[in-house]
């Protein structure tokens, strides 16, 4: 369906450009002209001959081209009088003459009326008088009609002239006379085309398969329905279309892609790199400033007195049965007490020794046994015994708290709902809830201004390459391993 479906294009294009390229399909010429004020030149000086098939001799018949009667008529003349020629080498026949004075008239006739208007073919006969031009008189600026009746003249077509004059002829201008044509109107006030009975059949194999697959489609897929499913081939609809023809390109792409007849996975991700990068900074901003001043709003409106009015006992829902604020803080706790405490236990009991020592010094009672002999060794003793005491009790405590203990997670249970609850109406009087609000708001209102700028400043395009970059790092080192650890959560 792919291949069949780029054939049809193939049709469709020939069809577009058959008119503006009918010189070339029917004769094969290729010659490009160059015209700058007074300098004029042709590339190739001569026209290169392309050997062609005889496409208009059927395809004339679909766009509705007919022959022109009147350079039709001109160009039989002239093969008249070819034949009589070599029917009668002598030039100086009643016959020859007559059709010499035809062709005089028809010549008039032809540069007057401009038969080759009809076809927008002006151009073609402009070259006709050019070229007649400079091959009688040498050139460009004399008249054509003149020309014309010069060359057809039987003083001009003696016997020693005349075979270098019709090659001329037949080699300049009868090439360009052939290209002119008739395409007659029909009732709907268009040229006539008969494309259509081209193009039936495909439209008849298309549309089949269109509403074949889509039912498929949505019989696989029971979520949608039938018309959803043709939404999902959007653009097989485009090869339906009697009209925008060339936009069939699109499924035929598509399709070929599909079919993996052609890749184009480096054209989507560097078309898609392409809108991203003009649209990704002003979707950035867009989002996210639109996202903080809905949590703006959301604080003037009082969700944060709502959240903090909700009672304990509302229902909690819990996916896993696991408390999870209280392993987490078991977490924290444990290792603050297996690695954080032991290594910073003589920084702890230096900074605790100094401010017991403080204390006492500034203690009354202290001051009278200060001057008992051996008090302050004595002293000293105390103090460090105490605080290591104090320190080991500490730590036994903390570690008590990351052991499972029924007791311990009952007290815990009954502090959280003590605190929340407290939490809820210290922070429900109003001189602190409007604090918060004005902090909070005032707070995202200068992330807005701070930071969001900044995103819409980062340079979009050097993004994307960093992440063109990554992408290209793994692909180019397939046998990278990600380890994963054995320990269970």
């Amino acid at each position: 369906m792919a291949t069949l479906a780029a054939l049809n294009y193939l049709l469709v294009l020939f069809d577009l450009t058959y008119i503006p390229l009918r010189d070339f399909w029917l004769q094969g010429r290729i010659q490009a002209s160059i015209n700058a004020g007074p300098v004029q030149a042709k590339i190739p000086p001569e026209p290169i001959i392309v050997p062609m098939l005889p496409i208009p001799v059927w395809y004339d018949w679909v766009k509705g081209i007919e022959p022109h009667r009147d350079t039709e008529r001109y160009l039989d003349l002239v093969a008249d009088l070819e034949k009589r020629v070599l029917q009668s080498p002598s030039l100086q026949t009643p016959e020859v003459a007559d059709l010499l004075a035809q062709l005089r008239t028809q010549s008039d006739e032809m540069v007057t009326t401009n038969p080759f208007a009809l076809a927008s073919k002006t151009g073609t006969l402009e070259k006709i008088k050019n070229r007649m031009r400079q091959h009688v008189f040498g050139t460009a600026e004399a008249s054509a009609k003149e020309a014309f009746q010069r060359f057809w003249a039987a003083e001009n077509l003696t016997p020693d002239r005349y075979p270098s004059e019709i090659a001329f002829f037949n080699r300049q201008i009868r090439p360009l006379i052939a290209t002119n044509y008739y395409r007659p109107t029909g009732e709907n006030g268009e040229p006539i085309n008969n494309f259509g009975l081209l193009d039936f059949p495909f439209f008849l194999i298309f549309a089949l398969e269109f509403l074949g697959r889509t039912w498929f489609l949505s019989r696989r897929y029971t979520s949608i329905s039938w018309f959803e499913a043709m939404t999902w081939r959007w653009y097989d609809i485009l090869l339906l279309l009697p009209f925008l023809r060339g936009l069939r390109i699109i499924p035929v792409v598509t399709r070929l892609h599909q079919a993996k007849l052609i890749n184009l996975d480096k054209i989507k991700r560097q078309t898609s790199q392409g809108i991203v990068a003009e649209i990704a900074e002003d979707i950035t901003e867009v989002v996210v400033v639109n996202v903080l001043t809905q949590l703006q709003e959301s604080i003037s409106a009082g969700e944060i007195e709502k959240l903090f009015a909700r009672t304990t006992q509302e229902q909690y829902i819990d996916l896993n049965n696991i408390d999870e604020i209280k392993e987490i803080i078991g977490l924290f706790l444990n290792v603050i007490v297996e690695r954080v405490m032991p290594a910073v236990q003589p920084d702890i009991e230096a900074l605790l020794q100094h401010s017991v020592d403080r204390a006492i010094a500034q203690s009354p009672v202290y001051q009278n046994f200060k001057l008992l002999p051996g008090f302050e060794q004595l002293e000293k003793k105390i103090s460090q015994q105490l605080l290591s005491s104090l320190y080991d009790g500490l730590r036994e405590g903390l570690k008590g708290l990351t052991q499972s203990d029924p007791q311990l997670d009952r007290l815990w249970k009954q502090f959280n709902q003590s605190l929340i609850s407290v939490l809820q109406t210290e922070v429900k009087t109003q001189p602190t809830l409007n604090r918060l609000e004005y902090l909070l708001t005032a707070l995202i209102e200068e992330v807005k201004v701070n930071y969001v700028q900044r995103l819409s400043q980062e340079d979009v395009e050097q993004l994307l390459e960093q992440t063109r970059k990554l992408r290209f790092a793994v692909r180019g080192k397939p046998a990278i391993v990600v380890k994963h650890s054995n320990r269970a959560p």
